[in-house]
This record gives structure tokens, C-alpha cells and sequence, in this order.
């Protein structure tokens, strides 16, 4: 079956990562601690599995619009199609509706094969519009991936219902496990029909979160733990929660930014509560990934998002379009297993060549260069196929790639306004380079398919080399070899000679 654009977003803009692990290897290494029978679960998961999310679509339906805690971090907006992140919906569905959406989606998109349910609000504070869409889906597209993420305060109430609508993937977002930080993120709780506020809350929130990890790992449902990195507040405790709930047994970390503009609304951004730099997002990441795996890849996406990850094409799927769409979903079932068969050819064929590459990409620079080189962070603008295939001034996020003498890994993405669409006569085109500049802090190179010589001058000014040739290459290729470049053009200082040197 031809796979040319299987790896394309049709519409939209898919993004394309690399490697977490320290060698380089594939998401099949990166997941090599968990049995056959775990992994085999989430080599299409696309927001589990870091190979996953180049192929594999998935979708969010906005079923549970009430919520049983509240965090100076959220502000649920609801008819909101102007902002991409957690708590934010255009339509709040019945679950009737959920799920004559998702065939809709699952049917126009073959690729998808995850569906979630993460708000508006906590969908475990609304167990029967929740488990109701569950149990339909479960009887009516048995071939899709179901998943809940919950804040865990209802959670262990609503394991056994979990486990019988065959769901086999959830989401805790576990932000402290000391009540009195925890009394700094949730201002209150609603518990046994009462408001509780303070410590008390926190502490509560706490007991509940661990028990239901615990009682979901006992019952063999993969876990994965969402924290949100809040500066000043547990930046540094998140290293004992990471430690604490790989040891209850979940499997994935993914460590996010705080969102907090003022123009959203939430405590925190009318307070001025920062968010984190991307340097100490990574600092924190890489700590975090001594004790376990850590997921780089996230989006922060809407509670109705639609797609790839980093895309939203939930404005094709609205009630009032998919009431007129007619669907058969058996014929569906049929093209989307052909399809899926073949993605994962092609991934088993990819994962065996990188392997191979890599291999081949680190002897060369070992054996073309004596002592140890210093990683270098490069960031790379791509319009999805795993190629350097973007111009600089189209991108609305880079992807930012280590390179070091152990090999290529994927680091995290980084947002920025697209420079080519800005208005000169206001000064947008000027902004939105400087925040290009801002956001690409710490990286020595940008790798992209064309640039335009404004941007380029000021990158290089910036101590950032823009490089376009290597338009249309693997990414993890090129990063590598323009690290060697780096290298034997004596660019790149040998450790060993510095080490020398100071003494």
C-alpha cells in the first residue's frame, strides 16, 4: 500500500520528533522495559508513544463539562475556538453526539485510532455521561483506543467501571504529593458534597490520586502521570513525585509548561506567575528521566482537539457537519485496520534503519575525532515526515534535537509565531522574529529547508547558525551531521583540550 501520505496531516501541519532515549534508539527501545503484551498496546498510541505520534491520530470529546477541584492554573472556556489548551472546547456534547462524532472523525480519518476523554472539566466528576460514552463506543467502534485523564479525586470510585468498558489507558495529573505545596495549586476541592479548602484539600487529593494509581496498576491499566511545571511552586519537588509514582508503577512521565497569560484568565496569569523557560523544562525533564521514562512530545492540547498531535481540525467535525455525513463504519473499520497494518510496516522498517543509522552516525564521528565533544541543542523546522522540510519563516514551532557524540535525541518542541504571515507596516514581522530568537535561546543551529536574509543576519547575530542544506533529509541524520561539521570544522571545542587547558 503506498504510505507517501500517510505520514502528512491532510490539512494540517503534523510535527515530527525524535528519539527520548540517550542513545538514540527507537520508541521500541524507549519502551523496552514494559512486556510484549504492554507494549503492543501503545505502539499506536500516539500521545504515549513518541514514534506513534508522527502516524497515529487521536481526538477528544468534550463530555464532562463539570469539574470537582479547582487549580490556579485553569480557567474553562467554553465557544472558544481561539485558544489551543487544556480546559478550552467549542461545543460541550451529549454523549449521543460524542459518539456519532467520533465515527465521523474515525471514518474521514483512518489514522485515528485513540479516542480521550479530558474535560472541559474532570471526566470522573461526571461518571455517567462519561462511562455512557464509553460503553457505546466500546459496542460500536470496538477497534479505537479509549482513555480518560482525571485530576484522580474521583478515581478510585470509578476503577471497576473503568475496567469493564475495556479502557486500558488513563491519565493522572499528579502536580505534588506534600500537601502543603499542593495547598499552593488547588485553592479548593469538592469532596463528600462539601467544599474544602487549604492543606486539607490538598492532602485529600493526594490520598485519592496514589490510591487510584495503585488500584489501576493492580488491575494491569497502563498509567501515565501529567505534571504541570509551575515555577517556584514544585519545580524542584517533581523530581520525588516522578520517583514516587514510578515506584507505584506508572510508566510514562510527561513534565508540562505552565500556561499562564494573562489573557487567559487563571489565577496564576493574573497573578504573574511565569512559566518555565524551555531550558528549565529540560533541566527538569532530564533529571525526572533517571527515574523514568519522560514524554517530550506532549501538546497541551484542547479538550476537543482533532488530529495529529500539534494540529486541530476539530472546525471539520462540528455538530451541525457531521448531522449531514452518512457513515458506514464497518466498511470504515475495514480501510482504517488495511491502513493501520501498513503504518506499522513502515514504522518496523524505520525503527530497523535508524537503528542502523545511528549506529553509523555515532561511529563516524567517534572515529573521525579523538577525546569527548560537548552536546550541542539544534532546532529544527519540519512540516511532518520525520524531514527537514519547512521554511523557517512558515514555522509555528521548531523541534529542538540534542546532538552528542552518544547520538541524536528528541528534547521537547518550542512555539513561536510564524514570521512570514507578520504585517511589516506594524511591526508583527519584527516580533514575531524576536520571539522566534527568544524562543530558540540556547540553540546553536536551526535547521530548515529555505530562510529568508533577514531572519538569517539576525539568527547569526543571535549566535545562531541557520543552516538550509540539508532541505528534505531525515532530521536525525542531519542533526547528526551537522554536529560532525561542528566538529571538524573546530567549531565545537574538545572537552578533553578545555579540561587542559584550565589546568
Amino acid at each position: 500500500m503506498e504510505l507517501s501520505v500517510l505520514g502528512q496531516n491532510n490539512g494540517g501541519q503534523q510535527s515530527a520528533g525524535g528519539c527520548s532515549s540517550s542513545s538514540c534508539g527507537s520508541t521500541n527501545d524507549q519502551l523496552s522495559h514494559l512486556p510484549e503484551h504492554i507494549r503492543e498496546k501503545v505502539h499506536n498510541h500516539p500521545c504515549y508513544s513518541e514514534e506513534a505520534h508522527h502516524y497515529f491520530a487521536r481526538m477528544h470529546v468534550a463530555v464532562a463539562p463539570a469539574c470537582n477541584i479547582q487549580c490556579h492554573y485553569c480557567n474553562r472556556k467554553y465557544d472558544c475556538a481561539n485558544e489551543s489548551r487544556p480546559g478550552v472546547v467549542s461545543e460541550v456534547l451529549t454523549p449521543e453526539q460524542a459518539v456519532k462524532k467520533v465515527k465521523a472523525v474515525a471514518a474521514t480519518i483512518p489514522q485515528m485510532t485513540v479516542l480521550g476523554i479530558a474535560g472541559p472539566g474532570d471526566p470522573l466528576a461526571n461518571p455517567q455521561r462519561t462511562l455512557e460514552t464509553f460503553r457505546m463506543l466500546s459496542e460500536q467502534a470496538p477497534d479505537i483506543k479509549l482513555c480518560v485523564s482525571t485530576n484522580g479525586l474521583a478515581l478510585p470510585e470509578c476503577v471497576e467501571e473503568l475496567a469493564k468498558h475495556n479502557i486500558d489507558h488513563v491519565t493522572i495529573t499528579i502536580n505534588c504529593v506534600d500537601p502543603e505545596i499542593g495547598a499552593k495549586i488547588y485553592p479548593w476541592i469538592f469532596w463528600n458534597n462539601k467544599r474544602i479548602r487549604g492543606v486539607k484539600a490538598a492532602k485529600i487529593l493526594i490520598e485519592q490520586q496514589q490510591k487510584g494509581l495503585e488500584m489501576l496498576v493492580a488491575r494491569g491499566i497502563l498509567v501515565k502521570v501529567n505534571s504541570v511545571l509551575i515555577p517556584g511552586v514544585n519545580d524542584e519537588h517533581l523530581k520525588e513525585v516522578s520517583k514516587i509514582v514510578k515506584a507505584k508503577g506508572a510508566f510514562l512521565h510527561n513534565v508540562m509548561p505552565l500556561i499562564a497569560e494573562p489573557e487567559h484568565g487563571t489565577f496564576y496569569g493574573v497573578m504573574g506567575q511565569r512559566s518555565p523557560e524551555p531550558e528549565e523544562l529540560q533541566d527538569l525533564q532530564d533529571a525526572c528521566a533517571g527515574d523514568m521514562n519522560m514524554m517530550r512530545h506532549c501538546r497541551q492540547c484542547r479538550a476537543d482537539a482533532v488530529g495529529m498531535l500539534g494540529e486541530d481540525r476539530g472546525d471539520e467535525f462540528t455538530l451541525d457537519k457531521i448531522e449531514s455525513m452518512e457513515i458506514d463504519y464497518e466498511a470504515a473499520m475495514v480501510k482504517r485496520a488495511a491502513i493501520h497494518a501498513a503504518i506499522k510496516e513502515e514504522l518496523d522498517e524505520k525503527s530497523a534503519k535508524k537503528t542502523r543509522l545511528a549506529g553509523l552516525s555515532v561511529a563516524s564521528v567517534q572515529n573521525s575525532t579523538s577525546g569527548r565533544y560537548r552536546p550541542v541543542l539544534m532546532a529544527v523546522a519540519t512540516s511532518g515526515g520525520g524531514l527537514i522540510n519547512q521554511h523557517f519563516g512558515h514555522a509555528s514551532e521548531f523541534l529542538v534535537y540534542e546532538a552528542s557524540t552518544s547520538g541524536v535525541r528528541f528534547i521537547g518542541h518550542r512555539r513561536v509565531d510564524q514570521y512570514c504571515v507578520g504585517n511589516d507596516t506594524c511591526g508583527e514581522k519584527e516580533s514575531a522574529l524576536a520571539g522566534s530568537l527568544r524562543a530558540l535561546k540556547g540553540c546553536e543551529a536551526v535547521l530548515c529547508s529555505k530562510i529568508g536574509f533577514e531572519p538569517w543576519s539576525d539568527l547569526e547575530a543571535a549566535g545562531i547558525q541557520p543552516n538550509g542544506e540539508h532541505a528534505m533529509e531525515p532530521i536525525e541524520e542531519a542533526v547528526m551531521a551537522v554536529y560532525r561539521e561542528m566538529i571538524e570544522s573546530g567549531r565545537l571545542e574538545n572537552d578533553g583540550a578545555l579540561l587542559q587547558a584550565k589546568a
